[in-house]
């Protein structure tokens, strides 16, 4: 054979080329591809797909939260994020300090608990300060409450009224009757505080006389989550339900009262649209009167009343074995009157653990505090989640780490070149959300988070953490205003 017949013939050769350029060609529209989805897709400050801006959805309904092997998934869950929880430094001059800042006692026919027992619920979750909202109930002035420190703990007076938590430094007993306007004006005189509450009730409401509004509140979750409410109706009229439930509650407390916690989206938005225009200091509410304690009390052997502690008998629902068959395992052995179930959802301690407004403060006063919380040196967490004491967000200068920071959440800074935001969190977070004016802007993942100025707004901070394969809402930072 001679050395010319290994080459192939012309008509071979044109071939092959052409199926090289075609080659290439495809390799070509595959880089390009692959650069234009990168530039689409490219992880927010290099760590997480821009895809990822909006809020995870929620995977699980409350009612499969609360099935015990998912309990013990988000405990042990939670006990992992304890064992690797890190101490950061505080920020010089401040201690951040858990305070509630909607809480009910003595108060109202259907306010269960007494604020003896809320002092001992303040205690056990390692709360600092509570902001009292009690109902108004005239001719009871609220401010004659508890007032100063009970055995550590801090009292600050005030109310829940016409749609308002408020907090005068005196009475305003003379203004509660009048217009809203008038009624602010008393409140804020000399320092007082007033946020507006229950959003979902006033979305449109104007702030232009408040310090801030309520970003999260408790009682929300429940009664948007009727499907559940009517669910556990229903279970504690079943025997085998109620050991069920009996069980997670004794066992896994925390993850019961947290499986409603959801994003609480309404409330963000009013909160994103108003501080364009104005500071609103971003609070919790745990809406908490220890009345989530439900009970069945027997009629008869075939009949039941079932309601919570604050509920009379005659506005207890009726309940016969004919629907609910299990009724009459109930009652056997029972006399007409006994109570034959008593389920506590919400003592103190475990709503005081759901929700917690940490507010960084010089020391533990009523002027400290006011003056934190009117500045917005605030964040609101889930501590039942993971402890979040410590959580840094504050802005600095690019390429000078060590420096001294020019301001933390609350902060208002003139905005230059070469700034950035820095976020710092005791535990791992499986998602941060930076957003500007309300907008997701940049994510990512991890216990710290950096990202570069280049314009002025509004910028507050989310993180979330990853609980039985579900990312749930855990920490919301006040924001940082840039001009």
């Amino acid at each position: 054979m001679g050395p010319d017949s290994a080459r192939p013939s012309p008509i071979t050769a044109a071939r092959d080329y052409d199926s090289r350029q075609s080659r290439g060609a495809r390799s070509l529209v595959l880089i390009i591809a692959a650069i234009v989805t990168t530039a689409l897709w490219l992880p927010a400050d290099g760590r997480f797909p821009v895809r990822d801006l909006e809020p995870p959805p929620r995977r699980l309904s409350t009612l499969a939260r609360l099935e015990t092997p998912r309990l013990a998934a988000v405990h042990r869950d939670r006990q992992a994020l304890a064992e690797g929880r890190r101490s950061l430094p505080p920020i010089p001059g401040l201690t951040d300090f858990r305070v509630i800042c909607h809480a009910h006692a003595e108060d109202s026919v259907h306010t269960g608990g007494t604020r003896p027992e809320m002092l001992m619920g303040a205690r056990e979750a390692g709360v600092n300060a509570i902001f009292l909202t009690d109902h108004f109930r005239p001719p009871r002035d609220f401010m004659d409450s508890w007032r100063g420190l009970h055995e550590g703990v801090l009292f600050v007076p005030g109310s829940e009224a016409r749609g308002f938590l408020i907090h005068p430094q005196t009475s305003v007993m003379d203004g509660m009757n009048g217009s809203v306007p008038e009624l602010l004006s008393k409140v804020r005189d000399q320092g007082g505080l007033a946020f507006l509450s229950h959003i979902e009730e006033r979305p449109d409401h104007p702030m232009d006389q408040l310090d801030g509004l309520e970003i999260y509140n408790r009682h929300w979750d429940a009664k948007r989550d009727r499907v559940t409410l009517i669910a556990l109706a229903l279970k504690l009229t079943n025997p085998r339900d109620i050991a069920q439930l009996d069980d997670a509650l004794r066992r896994f407390p925390d993850e019961v009262l947290g499986a409603q916690v959801d994003y609480p989206s309404d409330y963000l938005a009013k909160w994103d649209a108003e501080t364009p225009r104005r500071r609103l200091t971003g609070v919790a509410a745990n809406d908490a009167h220890h009345n989530q304690v439900f009970i069945v009390k027997m009629v008869d052997e075939t009949t039941v009343l079932l309601g919570t502690i604050v509920d009379p008998d005659d506005k207890k629902q009726r309940v016969s074995a004919l629907l609910r068959p299990g009724i009459r395992e109930l009652t056997r052995g029972r006399q007409p009157g006994d109570v034959l179930v008593r389920l506590d959802f919400d003592p103190y301690a475990r709503a005081f653990r759901c929700v917690a407004t940490h507010v960084l403060a010089p020391e533990l006063t009523e002027a400290s505090l006011r003056d934190a919380l009117r500045a917005g040196r605030a964040y609101v967490a889930h501590d039942w989640m993971a402890d979040p004491t410590g959580f840094r967000f504050e802005i600095g200068e690019r390429s000078r780490r060590g420096d001294p920071t020019l301001g933390i959440f609350g902060s208002e800074i003139e905005y230059r070149e070469g700034l950035e935001l820095r976020a710092e969190f005791p535990v791992r977070c499986s998602r941060i959300r930076l957003l500007r004016n309300g907008a997701p802007i940049a994510v990512g993942r991890g216990e710290s988070f950096t990202h570069r100025l280049t314009t002025p707004g509004v910028y507050r901070i989310e993180g979330w953490l990853m609980l039985d394969g579900e990312e749930r809402c855990w920490l919301f930072g006040n924001p940082i205003y840039l001009r």
